[in-house]
């Protein structure tokens, strides 16, 4: 972690959640931590990484739940390191994701977590029985982060999200598109993700070597490094956000931007598990899924401002996406005035 990582004060309020009735107790943890109890009053706030990592090893050990009381069994101390043993010794990423969803269900008893593949894309579907609204989205959505963040680890490179929708509203966070994608909907009453499934043709990467040292640092480490929203992947995608497409940089113009020769720039980006087309890819898709839904324009000329040569260019491309077409898309957007979307 660097010094300037930080994460959402959404993300402290999960933690804390069966703490609720504790304020005292809560305020007393967060002190411990290094952490001001006044933000958590603060919706804005964040905190810095290292912090958020104390709190973490601090609460699973005050609450002996690594699932932070968020689901009625648990997680006691040691599940998360059970749960990882045996990943690094399947083949590719989808015997270890069938597995990985497998274990946390030998631990936890209000959720269950399916992979389901259609066609060229892979979806994680979440099944909860919890009834408290608040607790479920934060219950699910800590269960999807450890569930991609591992499997990331597992491959060893980050992996592009397609889709996300949260069955329950919640607020907007700043991390949203790096931590869920271009294309997230929250309130929809179903929780899935949805990606290529090329991915899980990819062999995993790590051993029992990388085993170890991770388990030093995780799972804290590991949920910090894909929500860090001041990482050059970061840093780069946002520009590009704020930007036309045909006035983006090239690779060199951009690495010379930020001060670094593209070597470096390359290297930085791998290392935090993408590449320059990939975050260009992400924006574009972005792009069309804001266009999409607030704006009157044509599907030819969100296609025109994507980037693409020909609408049946953007056409086929939105297909691999999502699995509709742009139309049918902005139609059932149309049709749930109750849903609403986080970019």
């Amino acid at each position: 972690m660097r010094e300037n990582d930080s994460v959402a004060m959404y993300f402290v309020h999960i933690m804390l959640y069966s703490l609720r009735d504790q304020p005292a107790r809560a305020a007393a943890l967060l002190h411990q931590a290094g952490i001001d109890p006044v933000l958590i009053h603060e919706l804005n706030a964040r905190v810095p990484a290292s912090a958020f990592a104390r709190l973490w090893l601090i609460l699973i050990e005050a609450l002996d739940d690594e699932f932070f009381s968020l689901d009625s069994h648990g997680m006691p101390l040691g599940s998360f390191a059970l749960i990882c043993r045996g990943l690094i010794q399947e083949p590719n990423l989808e015997k270890a994701l069938r597995q990985c969803l497998g274990n946390f269900g030998l631990f936890l008893r209000d959720m269950r977590g399916t992979l389901t593949l259609r066609g060229q894309r892979a979806v994680i579907s979440l099944h909860s029985r919890i009834d408290d609204p608040q607790r479920r989205v934060y219950a699910e959505e800590t269960l999807l982060v450890l569930v991609i963040s591992l499997l990331c680890w597992l491959g060893g490179r980050r992996i592009a999200i397609d889709r996300t929708e949260l069955s329950d509203v919640r607020v907007a966070l700043e991390d949203d598109a790096l931590l869920w994608g271009p294309n997230l909907q929250i309130g929809t009453g179903r929780t899935e993700v949805e990606f290529s499934a090329d991915y899980l043709k990819l062999p995993v990467v790590q051993d029992l070597g990388a085993l170890k040292t991770f388990l030093r640092s995780a799972p804290q480490g590991l949920v910090v490094r894909y929500r860090n929203q001041n990482g050059l992947a970061a840093r780069v995608y946002r520009y590009l956000r704020l930007r036309p497409y045909g006035e983006w940089p090239t690779l060199l113009g951009l690495a010379g931007q930020v001060g670094l020769s593209p070597s470096s720039f390359r290297r930085q980006l791998e290392r935090e598990g993408c590449s320059f087309q990939q975050i260009k890819d992400e924006v574009r898709q972005a792009m069309a899924f804001e266009c999409l839904r607030d704006s009157d324009f044509s599907v030819a000329e969100i296609a025109e401002q994507t980037g693409f040569q020909e609408p049946s260019a953007f056409h086929r491309a939105f297909k691999k996406w999502t699995g509709e077409s742009p139309g049918s898309y902005r139609l059932r957007l149309l049709r749930s005035p109750g849903l609403k979307s986080a970019d």
